[in-house]
């Protein structure tokens, strides 16, 4: 199974497929539109109600297109890639991939462990692309987003299942 950082990268060069991006910023663009989903990923989980609000969007139980997730990740794509890249014309098509990415997020997350609901485990085993339950805690899980976000999580959850 495909982590989310890999599944975002493959939406993001499936939806970018048909766009004529020119090749000397091409790269940054695919990037900074990743990065952007990562980031709005981690930083809502790190707000209060976000670990819901994550949840809502990955099970697919939320609008994606309406969803404050996707709104912090055009808003950091707007911010931090297409202010510092002239791409006229094309800068509102990219940012318009946004919420059909995010889209196609919902449902990723489900009940991966077995125990009938999306909790903080599936949630963890979501982020690291793994088959085989996860321990409960962020300890030894790894680092960038999947360690902020189990961190956070774990935090938040004390734990829990």
């Amino acid at each position: 199974m495909a982590s989310i950082t890999d599944i975002i990268s493959s939406l993001v060069k499936s939806e970018t497929a048909s766009v004529s991006i020119p090749s000397n910023v091409k790269d940054q663009v695919l990037g900074g539109l990743g990065n952007s989903i990562l980031g709005s990923l981690t930083q809502t989980v790190a707000k209060p109600g976000g670990v819901d609000l994550v949840k809502g969007l990955l099970t697919g139980s939320s609008n994606a297109s309406s969803s404050p997730i996707t709104a912090l990740a055009g808003s950091l794509f707007k911010n931090n890639v297409l202010s510092k890249l002239d791409l006229g014309k094309l800068a509102p098509v990219l940012a318009g991939l946004i919420p059909v990415i995010m889209g196609k997020l919902g449902g990723i997350l489900k009940d991966r462990d077995g125990d009938g609901d999306v909790d903080l485990n599936d949630i963890i085993l979501t982020l690291k692309g793994g088959g085989q339950k996860a321990a409960p805690a962020a300890g030894g899980l790894g680092g960038g987003l999947l360690g902020a976000a189990t961190s956070i999580l774990g935090g938040i959850l004390g734990g829990k299942k």
